[in-house]
């Protein structure tokens, strides 16, 4: 067998906190346990909030933490026009359209629908799903809306999507799911509909940025928070669609505040350069995330 390689893949839009050190510190743990590597990735694609300054804290974080990578981190940022290629691979393909509507027209669409009696389905994150009405326009309608200006996102068809792939997809599970699912888990793509490709902010969204870069980097084992346990069905159609091999998936505890709830930079939960301002060490780290 070729060597375990794992990643921690933080992006650069805020200060690491206590969840990122349990995740990055669990990747290294078992990366050693296995005589595998350790790669950092740089999840930079949000063009907005993702900065140098960010970047260059969060790794001296890292540093501190004692965590130790065997090859120089990659940006996604470096590869938008691989991420470019493979969209129109998928494009050409009929599986891409552009998707124009605001939140505000999605809000407006659905509770059209629930007045007439339709229950709108949402995706495992609670979110509504995306209608479909754009995906009945004609093509000249979509260019001309495109040359007026007209914002839009890439979607993926999730319809063509399963019909071209329909063989059913599995992943292994080594940690749990946050029903207790363990071992072979059958993924459902479709419970996330017509997700977002690319966007004007964001040249390539999580889901493919993701899959194409552990194919890039032979990532072995994804070790991440339990909370993208079922995004893990959107990877693996990806994968299939785009002949990537698929990784084992470890989803690992969340660290949780005082209010039960998923700590997270744009709440400006306490960071580690806040606790280490306060004179936290490592061990200290450790012990708050239950790794002493």
């Amino acid at each position: 067998m070729s060597q375990p390689v794992f990643r921690f893949a933080p992006s650069p839009n805020g200060r690491l906190h206590l969840g990122h050190a349990f995740s990055a510190l669990l990747n290294q743990q078992m990366a050693q346990e296995l005589e595998g590597k350790l790669l950092i990735r740089i999840e930079d694609t949000d063009l907005i909030r993702c900065t140098p300054v960010l970047e260059q804290r969060m790794l001296e974080d890292l540093e501190w933490l004692g965590i130790k990578w065997d090859e120089t981190p990659i940006r996604q940022s470096d590869n938008i026009a691989t991420y470019e290629t493979i969209i129109d691979g998928l494009s050409d393909e009929g599986l891409v359209y552009p998707a124009f509507m605001s939140r505000s027209q999605i809000k407006a669409a659905i509770a059209r629908e629930e007045e007439n009696g339709v229950k709108w389905p949402t995706d495992p994150d609670g979110s509504p799903l995306y209608p479909h009405y754009d995906r009945k326009l004609s093509a000249d309608e979509r260019q001309s809306r495109i040359e007026n200006g007209d914002a839009y996102a890439l979607r993926l068809d999730m319809e063509k999507a399963l019909q071209l792939n329909d063989a059913e997809l599995y992943w292994i599970e080594n940690c749990e799911g946050p029903n207790a699912e363990f071992g072979e888990i059958t993924a459902n793509p479709a419970a996330w509909g017509d997700i977002i490709l690319s966007r004007k902010d964001a040249p390539a969204s999580y889901h493919l940025a993701c899959v194409t870069d552990d194919a890039m980097q032979g990532i072995t084992h994804v070790v991440r928070g339990r909370d993208l346990f079922w995004s893990t069905s959107v990877h693996l159609l990806l994968q299939q669609l785009l002949g990537l091999p698929t990784p084992q998936y470890h989803h690992h505890d969340l660290i949780l505040d005082e209010n039960n709830n998923k700590l997270s930079k744009s709440n400006n939960d306490t960071s580690i350069a806040q606790l280490r301002a306060t004179g936290a060490t490592v061990t200290d780290i450790k012990k708050m995330i239950g790794l002493a």
